[in-house]
């Protein structure tokens, strides 16, 4: 119920909607009431030639008395037939008409409500640390945040419309049968719980087999982007019949979960249908005993069954409705898991703005370990001052916490002890966006978008001039490869720049960053996939892209930092040794040991 109640306050924004949409419904549930009541003098009255001309009784309200349809249309109205066949296309109109308008109002407010829940949730999914990524696969975060949704989104739109229909027709059919004869009405309705028992217990078993069901949706498409992202490994290596028959194993597990929970929504359907036919049958014994002992009309009869038999069809639609319910409940945990999910770096209150960067940045005694990395620190004890305008290299073996040691400048994760000073100011006492916004980034893996050439170097600065991006393209020595595409710098450079190569979409990053003119900069093996040529131009972009900035990269390739103002040899997460190249080659540590053996190779 607090999911439920959670669910049911994304909806208080738009309240207004929501009760003009719940007093439309309840005069739908009277329309409905009115027509089983109409039948009765159809019986009694239309369909009988020695009926009196006397007005045809709707209603009996205390206080009121009496209401007729004499009361409720116009004097000129006289013959019965003609009053009643009145009644009815005015039921069935009002009843048209505030059904429309109601159901179109508690869509509006269900589907409002989810799109502002999604978009909640994607707020709270991108403002999580690379931590939070570690531990879970993309696949499954998008199947949150389109399916499990999805499920949320058909229970509060057109299935909320229907419970407040089915509910309002219910309560108005229940008036109309206590009305016609409340003693009858309690023994026809004493089976109710004998029907609303075990829904009730299938509808909570429901509720699980969804969360399951959804799971495996999620494994499926964990499968599918992995086999379309990996499809050449996949190829390379022969594995299309294994992916094949790993995807189908996935899809069989799915089936047989969803067929489960079609099962057990089934079940409760043909419970209702046979108790109504057994109450049915029992009615038209008694109900044929007292028309012939002239307690009840045949047409109050008639009016009391069909009201009955209508009250059965909400019942059925408020079980699957429950039902329904119970399944987006289920979706709903894990998508409220994501939004009640702490995280792990954050602007604390109040975080001042980082005062423009001048003099130093400072590594205080810094340690690290991943959350999901046991007991052991990734790095340890690190001692580290770049000075302003300096060229800071990180080398070391692979696994010796190169990146890992980068990503805590810009707070991608934050230090497990020790602090990180710039300027003399803790870094996690100052803003994220003022932080992230003086430290520029380029690394190994260049990341573009499915966007334009324009777009995807003005990312992150909002309506530049074109001047300005053109005269970052020619920094980057991209803007004759840039002339050459078809559109220019509006052409489209497909998904993750597939359509460009390696050397291009790297200096599309580095034109990128040459944009955003962050005073700090970090490169993260920036060249370590190109082939010889193509190095040579991301240098040589590298090189503008440097100047005037104080810069920390990481080198795979010892050639390329020799006149780095500062070489650090990280070794097993601590800091090894600190000088200049030569320096580092004549104390004949690790440094020179990894210049050795790339030599050698």
């Amino acid at each position: 119920m607090n999911d439920f109640w959670r669910l049911l306050g994304y909806t208080r924004p738009y309240w207004l909607r929501l009760a003009a949409s719940v007093a439309l419904m309840a005069v739908v549930g009277a329309c409905h009431a009115l027509m089983a009541v109409l039948i009765g003098p159809v019986f009694d009255r239309v369909l009988n030639p020695d009926s009196p001309e006397a007005p045809v009784e709707l209603l009996r309200l205390p206080g009121l008395g009496v209401v007729t349809l004499a009361d409720l249309l116009p004097d000129r109205i006289h013959n019965v037939w003609t009053s009643v066949a009145v009644a009815i296309l005015v039921v069935f109109l009002a009843k048209g008409v505030c059904d429309f308008l109601g159901n179109y109002l508690v869509n509006y407010v269900g589907l409002a409500a989810v799109t502002d829940l999604r978009n909640r949730v994607f707020a709270a999914v991108v403002r999580q640390s690379a931590a939070f990524f570690r531990r879970r696969h993309s696949a499954q975060l998008m199947s949150s945040i389109l399916n499990d949704i999805e499920k949320v989104q058909v229970a509060t739109s057109h299935i909320l419309a229907d419970l407040l229909r089915q509910g309002f027709i219910l309560a108005a059919l229940l008036v109309v049968v206590l009305r016609t004869d409340w003693r009858l009405a309690a023994a026809s309705l004493t089976v109710l719980p004998f029907v609303l028992a075990p829904t009730a217990r299938i509808g909570r078993r429901l509720r699980s087999i969804s969360r399951s069901a959804q799971d495996s949706v999620a494994e499926v498409n964990q499968i599918l982007e992995e086999a379309i992202s990996g499809q050449a490994i996949v190829k390379a290596f022969g594995m299309e019949s294994f992916e094949t028959g790993r995807f189908r194993q996935a899809a069989a597990r799915m089936f047989r979960r969803n067929l489960r929970y079609v099962w057990q929504q089934a079940l409760s359907s043909p419970l209702i249908e046979m108790f109504g036919a057994v109450t049915v049958v029992a009615l038209l014994t008694y109900g044929r005993s007292q028309i012939r002992g002239d307690l009840m009309t045949a047409g109050q009869f008639t009016s009391f069954v069909i009201a009955l038999l209508m009250m059965y069809e909400p019942v059925k639609r408020l079980n699957g409705i429950y039902n329904i319910f119970q399944q987006a409940l289920g979706a709903s945990e894990r998508v409220f898991q994501y939004l009640d999910q702490e995280q792990d770096v954050e602007d604390r209150p109040g975080a001042p703005a980082l005062r423009p960067f001048s003099r130093s940045i400072e590594f205080d005694n810094v340690g690290f370990r991943y959350p999901d990395a046991g007991d052991g620190l990734t790095l340890e004890g690190i001692h580290l001052k770049v000075n302003a305008g300096e060229v800071v290299a990180i080398v070391g073996q692979s696994g010796a916490g190169k990146t890992t040691l980068v990503s805590l400048l810009p707070r991608f994760f934050d230090p497990t002890q020790g602090r990180i000073l710039i300027d003399g100011q803790d870094i996690r006492e100052a803003s994220l966006a003022s932080l992230r916004h003086q430290i520029g980034l380029v690394t190994q893996e260049t990341f573009l978008f499915d966007d334009t050439v324009a777009n995807n170097i003005a990312y992150g600065r909002p309506d530049p001039e074109r001047r300005a991006v053109e005269r970052a393209a020619q920094a980057a020595l991209a803007a004759d490869f840039i002339a050459e595409l078809p559109q220019g710098y509006e052409t489209r450079i497909g998904e993750r720049g597939q359509r460009l190569s390696g050397g291009q979409r790297q200096r599309l990053a580095i034109a990128r960053a040459l944009l955003k003119n962050s005073p700090v900069l970090i490169l993260d093996e920036a060249t370590s996939h190109l082939d010889t040529e193509s190095e040579l131009l991301v240098q040589r972009a590298l090189h503008n892209l440097m100047e005037g900035r104080t810069v920390i990269v990481i080198a795979h390739r010892l050639s390329t930092i020799r006149r780095a103002d500062k070489i650090v040899v990280l070794d097993s997460g601590r800091i090894a040794e600190i000088g200049r190249h030569e320096t580092l080659l004549a104390n004949g540590g690790p440094y020179r040991r990894l210049h050795e053996m790339q030599f050698q190779q």
